[in-house]
């Protein structure tokens, strides 16, 4: 089951053009395109007429036009051109969804479209901002349920084992990081500190830490799909009170799931780098650093759905680390309930 009033990123705002882009959202087939006014577009990925999925067709002036027979149909869905035929039924249209193009992401909402509010997109406006936060972005597709790979993030003492030769750093030091937690309507916030701690590789790649540091990372999951991080680093004894305005290293990261299936989902990631702006090598260099880290984080998941898919989760048992990411399941619990219109059984 999937939140459906709810707003998706679709795709980033650069891979989608005038070919058509075929991709499957909580499990229905949809294709985004732009149409001659460069206004993004996402139909239903079938043909009223005989079926056949749209994708394979091609941009036209009016339109996007259907690779079988030629029917157009425009941004909103409307047929507007029928090859040998001047009128036109006013049911000859195709489902079209809500999509809003903010801050590179294009956003889909797959539920009703009356509830569709674009206020309700959560603004990342660094993706914007070239000159302070350069980024990089891209997508992985994950053979594995989207809210797997919100676990994954909700819970960072993986990073001690899973990231050992990038972005993780000794054991201990993950799962004794002082925790403050802060619960929201839709989610929830969290910070770690790692005080006097050893410098990841990463870390020692982007600013040439050579002692020990004091790191913070701060995470926010907005249901039902995006997680936004900030992570710093000083030199030890840097973060005196909690003051993180002097760090040496500072990065940003947005995390967007979208599922696909039951049992697949696309990630949506960007890596904004605070540090040494004025260098596109060193953005380049974080960029690769934090893409080996995640491809680690897919083939961790993908291995977990597939053990999942063959005995299922009566077995498994939750320990102390889970208290971040068992509040996110509530969350979205809670959420298709309400969408549902059902009781949520009592915590």
């Amino acid at each position: 089951m999937f939140v459906r009033n709810a707003w998706y990123v679709a795709g980033w705002a650069d891979e989608i053009g005038v070919t058509p882009l075929a991709r499957r959202i909580c499990n229905e087939p949809v294709v985004l395109f732009r149409d001659s006014r460069n206004r993004a577009a996402a139909l239903l990925d079938m043909c009223c007429h005989r079926g056949a999925p749209l994708h394979i067709g091609k941009v036209v002036e009016q339109g996007l036009q259907c690779g079988y027979h030629g029917l157009v149909f425009d941004h909103s869905g409307a047929c507007v051109h029928v090859p040998g035929q001047e009128h036109i039924l006013e049911r000859t249209r195709v489902r079209s969804f809500p999509v809003v193009e903010q801050d590179a992401f294009v956003w889909i909402w797959m539920g009703d479209p009356a509830k569709a509010d674009p206020h309700k997109i959560v603004r990342w406006p660094y993706h914007n901002d070239t000159v302070n936060w350069p980024h990089k972005h891209t997508m992985y597709p994950i053979k594995a349920a989207a809210m797997l790979m919100v676990d994954n993030l909700m819970d960072l003492t993986h990073l001690g084992y899973v990231h050992v030769s990038t972005i993780g750093g000794n054991p201990t030091q993950h799962v004794e990081a002082k925790m403050d937690v802060e619960r929201t309507s839709l989610g929830v916030k969290f910070t770690r500190w790692m005080l006097n701690s050893v410098p990841p590789p990463t870390y020692v790649k982007a600013v040439g830490f050579q002692g020990r540091i004091d790191r913070c990372q701060r995470f926010e999951f907005v249901a039902p799909g995006s997680v936004l991080q900030w992570t710093g680093a000083s030199d030890a004894g840097g973060y005196r009170d909690g003051d993180t305005s002097d760090s040496k290293l500072a990065f940003r990261l947005y995390h967007a799931l979208t599922p696909e299936t039951d049992t697949s989902c696309f990630y949506f990631w960007s890596a904004a780098n605070g540090f040494r702006q004025d260098e596109p090598a060193a953005t380049e260099q974080f960029f690769e650093q934090v893409a080996a880290a995640f491809l680690e984080d897919k083939t961790v998941v993908e291995a977990q759905q597939t053990r999942l898919a063959e005995l299922g989760e009566s077995a498994l048992v939750d320990i102390a680390s889970d208290s971040v990411r068992l509040h996110m399941r509530r969350t979205m619990e809670r959420l298709l309930a309400e969408e549902a219109q059902q009781p949520l059984a009592a915590e």
